[in-house]
């Protein structure tokens, strides 16, 4: 966890089956610079504790806002990606007063057909190494990424993506299959930034459009790449994060 201290605070949720370190750390640099970031790593990644029981999405949302209070955060601005969002809108709804901004991406408010059918599979494959690696590059990164990548270079990347995988992945999946905060979306009132990787097969774009659609003057943005900008294109996702770029 990182203290907030006296510049304005910014809170992180991660996605599933990541930890703050891997999702936040290529940006932590910039961030830190105007922010005093405040996060808090899902059960099962990082120092944090498996859990022993299936997650709760308010259990995430208000083990973050604990974090705050314990860094004296009165007001916050929050930042969620992917299955994170979903932790940032149901935090933004329940406290409406104390989020100043969010910036949501790669988010969805509720898994589609297809968004659960991939989680299913994903969880099958926790325990299958290399598989399970090949099975997750395909569908984070971009084509432009994967062609960039040599033979033996994607099997080496699939090994370390297999062979990396916090031991909560099973219960991070699990949730996003069942939770919902479509009922949030309209709740939110802080401005809110939709950043959508378009190239992300994960989370399909069509997904984080409609989030953007149901929070009110929420504004949506494009950037290159799959559906880690944090891999792909650091600098950009972390301009976006910082309202350095519009």
């Amino acid at each position: 966890m990182s203290g907030a201290g006296p510049r304005p605070a910014l809170l992180l949720a991660h996605g599933a089956g990541g930890s703050l370190a891997a999702g936040y750390g290529p940006v932590m640099d910039e961030l830190s610079a105007r922010y005093g970031v405040i996060g808090v790593d899902c059960p099962g990644t990082g120092d944090t504790p498996r859990a022993t029981g299936p997650l709760e999405l308010d259990d995430l949302a208000d083990r973050l806002t604990a974090a705050a209070d314990a860094q004296g955060a009165e007001r916050f601005a929050v930042s969620g990606f992917s299955s994170g969002g979903a932790v940032a809108i149901r935090l933004a709804a329940r406290h409406p007063e104390r989020v100043t901004a969010m910036v949501l991406t790669a988010p969805f408010a509720r898994a589609d057909a297809q968004v659960r059918l991939t989680a299913r599979v994903w969880r099958s494959l926790i325990a299958a190494g290399d598989t399970l690696g090949r099975f997750l590059m395909a569908h984070r990164l971009s084509p432009a990424a994967l062609e960039a990548m040599g033979a033996e270079e994607l099997e080496t990347a699939a090994k370390a993506t297999g062979g990396g995988v916090p031991v909560g992945s099973p219960e991070h999946v699990e949730l996003v299959e069942r939770r919902d905060v479509t009922a949030d979306l309209t709740r939110t009132t802080a401005p809110t930034l939709v950043v959508s990787p378009v190239d992300g097969a994960q989370i399909p774009p069509r997904l984080h459009r409609a989030v953007a659609a149901g929070v009110r003057g929420a504004r949506p943005v494009e950037i290159p790449g799959g559906h880690l900008p944090f891999a792909e294109h650091p600098a950009r996702w972390a301009a976006l994060l910082t309202s350095e770029e519009e």
